[in-house]
């Protein structure tokens, strides 16, 4: 696992695996997000299967599976929503961590300099400078 730290309450990683849970528990995450479609994995890595060991670990599960196509503002909303409102640390999953930084970056403008917003993702090692005009654009509306 290649867990990387976004912000003090949020971390992404790429696709994690059934082993993986109890490390991500004894780390202190309270909440597991997937943003990966169950169709770009085997279904040993599938949604079902990973909740079904979070869950078994104690942590809350969601599953909002992203593409280019579903980084709606509704997607943003509710995944801004179910990261800001776990009891304690969240970690979001894709097939690099970069759709699950790109949501969580999404979510801040407006509400963080975009300047900032692309420092936090880089400090975190995602370069998301070709953000810049959808979150310029966001913080504007």
């Amino acid at each position: 696992m290649d867990i990387r730290q976004v912000t003090p309450d949020y971390a992404v990683t790429p696709q994690i695996a059934v082993e993986d849970v109890p490390a991500i528990a004894q780390a202190g995450f309270v909440r597991v997000i997937c943003n990966r479609p169950d169709a770009e994995v085997p279904p040993s890595h599938q949604a079902d299967a990973i909740r079904a060991a979070v869950e078994a670990a104690g942590l809350s599960f969601e599953a909002l599976p992203l593409t280019h196509q579903t980084m709606t503002p509704e997607n943003i909303a509710r995944h801004k929503a179910l990261a800001e409102g776990a009891e304690g640390k969240v970690l979001a999953y894709c097939a690099s961590g970069t759709r699950s930084t790109v949501i969580w970056a999404l979510g801040q403008a407006g509400a963080q300099p975009v300047d900032e917003i692309l420092g936090t993702a880089a400090r975190a090692g995602y370069d998301l400078g070709g953000l810049r005009p959808r979150l310029e654009e966001m913080s504007e509306g």
